[in-house]
């Protein structure tokens, strides 16, 4: 990562995914992103040292079903009135493992991401870009997402694993 520009890098939202995979009726998967997010990365001297932000807004939550996603931003889950960012702050890194503290319904937690650094590349408009993959799984009950139905064959409707899995570019910072 010493290719990259000391400062911070600007999250670029349109060439970023942050998305969630959930078991459904212990059958089958739903997926789901945010789609406003933004966030940044502060790169020290020798590119080693990093530190990266980024605040999804839930009501941007979709999931490619209306009908679910009116029902994820409601009280039941994200409660997107009275929360409406989820939070990502790092905390360290160290090798492929990012740490840093989520905060889902004003309930914070340490999270670790796996995450790897993808390269770095000028873009045909002169812009140099960054990217980077990471993924981690969290129990959603601990950030107070508990709602859920029990399903008459047994089982929940909903599991308690998420897993959660980002996509982001970042552009470098602007000589002043």
């Amino acid at each position: 990562m010493n290719d990259l520009t000391p400062g911070t890098w600007t999250l670029d939202p349109t060439h970023t995914a942050a998305s969630f995979t959930v078991r459904h009726a212990g059958i089958s998967k739903v997926r789901g992103q945010f789609t406003e997010l933004e966030g940044a990365l502060q790169v020290a001297e020798g590119g080693q040292d990093l530190a990266f932000s980024a605040t999804l807004k839930t009501e941007s939550v979709s999931t490619s079903n209306a009908d679910r996603d009116g029902h994820l931003r409601s009280g039941d889950f994200f409660d997107a009135e009275t929360f409406p960012e989820i939070r990502f702050t790092s905390t360290g890194v160290e090798g492929e493992t990012l740490t840093g503290e989520l905060t889902i319904r004003d309930i914070t937690k340490p999270v670790s991401l796996d995450f790897a650094y993808e390269g770095a590349a000028t873009d045909p408009f002169g812009t140099y870009r960054a990217g980077f993959t990471g993924e981690t799984t969290i129990s959603r009950k601990e950030f107070g997402l508990t709602w859920n139905a029990a399903l008459e064959a047994g089982g929940v409707l909903v599991a308690d694993e998420v897993k959660i899995s980002i996509e982001a570019e970042f552009t470098a910072p602007t000589a002043a």
